[in-house]
This record gives structure tokens, sequence and C-alpha cells, in this order.
């Protein structure tokens, strides 16, 4: 498949982003460099036959949520369309490639090694950050707090002595650890990542939900080197949950393992990865005063989503303004939907999501031969992802994000490969999807107001 070197460097692009830390790289136009190469090996593909057009399930419902995001930003601040209307379709078009390109396993298996090495590339840097001393960092008063910084070299163990001799005396400074390529911790020592990842909740998610892949490598064949990379995969999926904090990683890394031990065991299997997730529920996470005050931080944003619902319920403050309205975004995808695109964006929005959980599921129950065996355990590994990116972007605004559409386009692309193999495949869209959708959408809103009022005062 000629789509395929171009989708393997442009999610290996997306995910690792060289030319955040090698600066040469960033004078070349990577990410329209694979685009292009990607775009054209797709129409090779489909003049030579190699790939036919077959829509995947929620593609009429991305381009109902796509379109609806331009129109809302369009009425609500027109000057901000281009800006943010090309971060949205960026996202959306790496969708449709994995989702449309791919349509035999051994392509999307290719795909799948790509994003579960890219993320071990990602857990080692974050893994490796976590375990350095703390040292001191300049960075600029008006920097945002989430920059790299400047570190300076000397030992601290709190901000306030960086301000003792400074060689910067203008600048502000922060006590936080030194990994490779000079990427710094957030928040006195919380790991995190580069470009799409510099949130250390981000990264816990990201990590966990890659873990699926390498239980189904392990499982398409079982030998030492399959256990070993199974092996370096929890080990590094945990360590890097743990130096996270992220109690929002806790949840998904615990969802992502209880699904495989439950299908296996039933509610013995919960009580399995219990136990084998206890380590990083005991080590991970935070307390004291920092807990509680993003607490009151996450209930006051939620609020505010609450409000601009009740403003405008049908086209919603308009796609990408939450924070032209508060300065913080709402940490909760589905608040974020409703907030911004008003109750249809946020019904197209959970549709496209719950499709992408559907799909996996119905390979799981569905599939028989022939490829039945790797239907069923990518099935499974995808299910067990999206299932924990439903827990997660409970606690982020997850909803333009790169690897939530790089997600969406695997489960497109299983699907395309499924039909490959079985023609007559199909995964139905009843009218009960959308009213449990919808319904599912509401009662998150008035599950969140009443948090809100019994909590938030």
């Amino acid at each position: 498949m000629f789509v395929l070197p171009g989708l393997l460097f442009l999610v290996a692009f997306v995910l690792v982003r060289p030319f955040e830390f090698i600066a040469p790289l960033r004078q070349i136009p990577f990410l329209y460099i694979f685009f292009g190469m990607a775009a054209y090996g797709y129409l090779v593909d489909l003049r030579q036959g190699r790939t036919t057009l077959r829509p995947v399930p929620h593609l009429a419902w991305t381009i109902a949520l796509t379109v609806w995001c331009l129109l809302t930003i369009t009425i609500r601040a027109p000057n901000s369309l281009v800006e943010e209307g090309i971060k949205l379709v960026v996202a959306v078009v790496v969708y449709l490639l994995i989702a449309h390109g791919i349509q035999t396993f051994r392509a999307f298996e290719a795909v799948a090694l790509t994003v579960l090495l890219c993320t071990l590339w990602i857990s080692v840097v974050c893994v490796h950050q976590g375990m350095q001393s703390s040292e001191c960092v300049a960075a600029s008063p008006n920097e945002s707090p989430q920059s790299l910084g400047r570190p300076d070299g000397r030992p601290c163990t709190a901000p306030l002595i960086c301000y003792r001799d400074p060689p910067e005396p203008d600048a502000d400074y922060r006590c936080e650890r030194t990994g490779f390529f000079g990427i710094t911790s957030i928040s006195g020592g919380r790991i995190r990542y580069i470009g799409v990842l510099q949130d250390p909740n981000e990264v816990a998610m990201t990590v966990s939900i890659a873990f699926p892949m390498a239980i189904a490598f392990y499982q398409r064949r079982r030998n030492l080197l399959r256990r070993l990379l199974l092996f370096a995969s929890f080990v590094l999926t945990a360590w890097t949950v743990v130096l996270s904090e992220s109690r929002g990683g806790q949840l998904v890394f615990l969802s992502v393992l209880g699904s495989y031990f439950f299908r296996r065991f039933r509610w013995k299997g919960v009580i399995v990865a219990l136990l084998l997730a206890l380590p990083v529920l005991i080590l991970g996470g935070r307390g004291g005063a920092e807990a509680e005050s993003s607490s009151v931080e996450r209930i006051e944003n939620l609020y505010v989503g609450l409000q601009l619902f009740k403003t405008w319920p049908i086209l919603g403050a308009g796609y990408a303004q939450f924070t032209q309205h508060h300065p913080l975004t709402a940490h909760n995808s589905y608040v974020l939907a409703a907030a911004e695109l008003g109750v249809f964006g946020m019904v197209f929005f959970i549709m496209t999501f719950w499709l992408g959980l559907k799909i996996p599921l119905y390979v799981m129950r569905k599939v028989t031969e022939p490829e039945g065996d790797v239907a069923r355990i990518w099935g499974m590994a995808l299910f067990s992802s999206m299932l924990g990116l439903a827990v997660g972007i409970f606690f982020l605004s997850f909803n333009y994000h790169l690897v939530l559409w790089i997600y969406l386009g695997l489960t497109g692309a299983l699907y395309s490969a499924v039909k490959f193999h079985q023609p007559h495949f199909r995964v139905p869209i009843r009218t009960w999807d959308l009213a449990a959708t919808t319904a599912f959408g509401l009662l998150v809103m008035v599950g969140i107001s009443v948090y809100v009022r019994l909590f938030g005062t």
C-alpha cells in the first residue's frame, strides 16, 4: 500500500515531534510533506485498486461534527476560523487517512506498532525525566507556565532557593526535573513530554491506552521478543503513570487492565486487575493542598461549562471558544462539547466516540473466519484502548486532540480490514444508538450540575 510510508511517518511525527528538540528540523515542513505523501499514496492505491472507497461507520458523524464546529466558530468568532479550523482539519484528516487508507491487517499492524513504539519512546523520556534530581529552571516573566524554561544546572529543593544569586535576575524560577533534550517537569516534579503531550494527565492516559497493543502483539505470536516487549510496556506504562501523579491516569490504567481480566475471568478478573494496579494506585496520584486546589479549580471549570451550555444550548459558545470565557478549559470532554457546540455538537461528538467503541465490540462478537482470530485480538485491544479513552476524557478536554483522532482512525482501519475479508460485515447504526448517546450526554450534564452544586459551595 502506497499510503503506508507517509502515514507511518505522519503518525510518528505527530506523537514524537522531533522538531521540538532538534532545532534544524524546524526549518523543514515535515507535517505537510508527510501529509502530502500519505494523501498521494492513498490516491495511488485507489487508482491501482489496492484500496476501495469504503466509508467507515463513524465517517458521517465525523463530517457532521466537523461542519458543525466550523459553523459555530464562523458565527461566534469568525476571526479565529482559519487558525482554529486548520487545527481541526489536521486532526480529522489524520483520522480519515488511517480509517480509509488502511484496509488490510498487515498495514493495520504496521500503524499499531508505530503507535506503540512512539508511546514507549515517550515513556522512556518521561521515566528518565522523573528519575533526575531537581534543578533551577528560568523562564521569562511573559512565558507560559507550561513552557520548558531554561535549566541552569543549580540543584534545588524549592523555587525560593533559585532566587539566590540567579544567573538571570529578571527571570521567574521553578524547581523542576530535567530529562533528555532539556525537557523539564511541571508543578514541582510531575513528568511530561512536549508538543501535544505537555500535560502530565494526557501523558498518563496516552501511554495507558497504548498498552493493549503490546498485549495484542503478544497474543498474535507468543515468542520471547514479544514477551519482553509486553513486560517492558507494562513496567514503563505503570512507572510513567506513577511519575505523572495523575489520578485520571490511574483510572485509565485500571480500566485498561480491568477490561482484559473481566473478559477472561469476569468479576474475579477485576480483583486481579486491582491487585496488579495496586502499586500504581498507592504510589501515584496527588494529595494534600495541591490536590484539593486542583479539584476546586476543576469544579470552577465545570461550572463555567454548564453556564455556557445554558446560555447557548443550540450553537454553544463556538468551537475552540471556551477559553475566551474562562482562563482554563473545561477539563471534561463531554462538558466541553456541550459548552462550545451546544446540544447538537455534543451528540455528534458522543456518537462519533460511541461508534469508535462499538466497532471493536462488534468485531469481537461477530467476526468469524477468515482472519477471525486476528480480528478478535485487535478488536479487544482497541475496545480496551477506547474504554480507557472514555474514562480519561471525562477528566480532560480531549475533543480535538490528535491522539483521540488517531485511535478513532484505528477503529475505522480495523473495520476496513475486516470488511476486506468479509465484505458483508457491517456495524449497524440504529435509532437506539442516537437515543442512548443523547441521553448519556444530557445525563452527564445533569450529573455534573448536581456535583457542582454539592461540592462547589
